[in-house]
């Protein structure tokens, strides 16, 4: 049976009051997102060899791969025009420390890759916290840190490895709901934990990938990590739906407060391919959240189908209602 949904200027004293106290956090807060996802410098690339055509071509197949989310998009056919013709996207260089870097001009870069038939991954990208367990002694934790962190710029992935314990006082695993509201306190989107029987940076480690959607598990030395990460956390390959941007209205029933809010919020502006997520309407203890997502309704339908704290009620062509459950 369809529900009428009041508009907001017909909404009760309570609804009003819960919209403006929603705006007001808004206003307070700027944006939630500004401590989600953060922005990746996708097409600023350190030169190797100077400003020859093999060195550009080289510098082409690393904004690539940073680009899409694959590391086969090094190699891929696909690429082979816009890697060979490298020079003509360059957009300007600039002098670092270590010698020069180039900036490539991302629009036309992006041109360039839909019309090759690939994605590319939204350079708004989820911070992840890596956790190593159990801990590294000081020089073995030094020496992680630092191939961690040039992995993850070669794949565009934000990171920072953090000292935080994945178990509790009695040594039990802690379950995901428990990581994620870590990596929120630290304003990050997922936690990597990578578990060594070792205890040193060398030999085999289990990684375990949680976000607030899913968990992924699986095994390789330090740098499959992150690479597993982002392998998890790309666009998948696909056509012209991925790439489309469209509106979806998203309904939340219980949320019965400014912390419930403010936990949707989050939860929704951390959807993979979310461009923004707005509050346009409020109705006892039902929030509506226009969100403007790739791939629309679909694609965020089935992202929060595997939400922790969200369980869908309904679902008709654009609208989409869930129960918020803290």
């Amino acid at each position: 049976m369809a529900r009428n949904i009041r508009p907001p200027f017909l909404a009760s004293n309570r609804s009003q009051l819960l919209l403006r106290a929603l705006c007001s956090l808004l206003c307070l807060l700027g944006s939630l997102n500004a401590w989600a996802n953060r922005p990746v410098r996708v097409y600023e690339v350190e030169l190797k060899g100077g400003q020859s055509p093999v060195a550009l071509q080289d510098a082409m197949r690393e904004a690539l791969v940073r680009a899409t989310g694959r590391r086969e998009s090094a190699n891929d056919p696909a690429f082979a025009a816009l890697i060979a013709d490298a020079p003509n996207y360059v957009k300007g260089y600039t002098p670092t420390p270590r010698g020069t870097q180039v900036t490539f001009d991302n629009a036309a870069v992006e041109r360039a890759i839909a019309a090759a038939g690939r994605t590319v991954w939204d350079r708004e990208r989820p911070f992840t916290l890596i956790v190593l367990y159990p801990p590294l002694q000081r020089a073995g934790e030094d020496a992680a840190r630092v191939e961690l962190e040039q992995t993850a710029i070669t794949r565009g992935l934000p990171v920072s490895l953090v000292p935080l314990s994945p178990v509790d006082a009695t040594g039990t695993e802690l379950g995901r709901d428990a990581l994620m509201q870590m990596a929120q306190r630290y304003g990050a989107d997922a936690v990597l934990v990578g578990r060594s029987d070792t205890g040193t940076a060398n030999g085999q480690w289990r990684w375990t990938l949680h976000t607030a959607f899913a968990t992924d598990t699986w095994s390789g030395p330090l740098t499959a990590g992150v690479d597993g990460a982002v392998d998890s956390l790309a666009a998948p390959q696909g056509g012209s739906l991925a790439q489309t941007e469209a509106n979806a209205r998203v309904e939340v029933d219980g949320v019965t407060g400014l912390t419930d809010f403010a936990n949707v919020q989050r939860l929704l502006e951390s959807v993979p391919g979310v461009r923004r997520a707005g509050v346009v309407g409020a109705d006892g203890t039902q929030v509506t959240f226009d969100v403007l997502v790739r791939g629309g309704s679909d694609a965020i339908g089935r992202a929060l189908s595997n939400a922790s704290h969200l369980v869908k009620t309904e679902a008709s062509g654009a609208r989409l209602v869930f129960q918020y459950r803290p």
